[in-house]
């Protein structure tokens, strides 16, 4: 007998006018840090901007090297920046924008496995998911969790991310 596990993942599709002012402030952060990354090889840049729960918003962009891969992505530079400056605070969410020849792309870019991963430990780090907003000008992508970007991820131990509150 042959078994299957079917994988589901919501994602909320919307505009730009549709986002909460909040969101906005995010996805207009990581299309400014998007214009700041260093791609001088691929010309492929990338922004992210990552909301604690103090309410401040850290931002991050793709950082290339000629000795490929040894560069660094938007998202991973933008959390490792975020825990090194707030080593004791969640991240509620993250938005991440991507534009190359000067303009940004129509579709939202998804993340990578490795800053999926890092993502994912930013979760289980905090037992808090990380709503994760994808733009593109034509439609933005909002995903509750990392977990909804990664099924079947690679994870030490079973963890259990809870609802964050915060006061």
């Amino acid at each position: 007998m042959v078994n299957y596990l079917k994988i589901t993942a919501k994602i909320r599709i919307c505009n730009y006018e549709d986002l909460l002012s909040e969101e906005k402030n995010m996805v207009d952060k990581a299309k400014e840090a998007a214009f700041r990354a260093y791609a001088p090889y691929s010309g492929f840049k990338v922004g992210a901007a990552a909301l604690m729960e103090n309410g401040e918003i850290v931002t991050g962009n793709n950082q290339e090297n000629v000795a490929f891969p040894s560069g660094l992505c938007a998202e991973r530079t933008t959390l490792f920046y975020a825990h090194s400056r707030y080593p004791d605070r969640a991240v509620l969410a993250l938005a991440i924008a991507a534009h190359t020849e000067g303009d940004f792309l129509d579709r939202p870019v998804s993340p990578c496995g490795a800053c999926r991963q890092v993502m994912l430990e930013t979760e289980m780090r905090f037992h808090c998911p990380v709503k994760v907003i994808l733009y593109g000008k034509k439609e933005i992508y909002i995903v509750g969790s990392i977990k909804d970007l990664l099924p079947l991820a690679f994870d030490s131990v079973e963890s259990k991310i809870l609802p964050c509150t915060f006061e």
